[in-house]
């Protein structure tokens, strides 16, 4: 994140509601996000018409959020090839960082955001189409040069 935000002191006496899960961009959202799609990538007034920005954001929420492969993609998002291309490119282009800084500045506003504890979810498994073959292989003790003299 780009600049450092103090920490609103919340009101005594009052809890507040906690933020249900986004599973698609609200309106209020989309109004602040839009822009920065904008400035991303321009609309032109000739050529191809570029997808629906909305759905496939919500489809790129739904596939973070659910964890389903690209190919499980509900078709109410689009095409699962389009809503994959538009997450590489904003991935390269910065766009969801800006995104996630819109929208951790929003719940911030709300009060929301608990910036003494954070923590994030990663995955730990077998890399899908390995690594360089041939590698250190592991070495037991009955092979040659690892053994210890004998006795006797």
């Amino acid at each position: 994140m780009t600049a450092t935000r103090s920490k609103p002191k919340p009101k005594e006496g009052r809890k507040r509601k906690p933020l249900g899960t986004i599973w698609e961009v609200p309106d209020p959202l989309w109004q602040r996000v839009l822009p920065i799609l904008q400035e991303f990538w321009p609309t032109k007034t000739t050529g191809r018409h570029h997808a629906d920005w909305r759905k496939a954001l919500n489809g790129i929420l739904f596939r973070l959020r659910s964890g389903c492969p690209w190919e499980q993609l509900p078709r109410k998002f689009g095409p699962k090839s389009t809503v994959h291309g538009w997450f590489q490119r904003w991935c390269q282009g910065g766009v969801l960082q800006r995104i996630w800084e819109e929208l951790a500045h929003e719940c911030d506003e709300l009060g929301a955001v608990d910036w003494e504890w954070q923590a994030a979810d990663g995955r730990l498994g077998k890399a899908r189409f390995g690594g360089e073959k041939g590698g250190e292989k592991p070495h037991g003790s009955w092979e040659k040069g690892h053994q210890g003299k004998r006795a006797g």
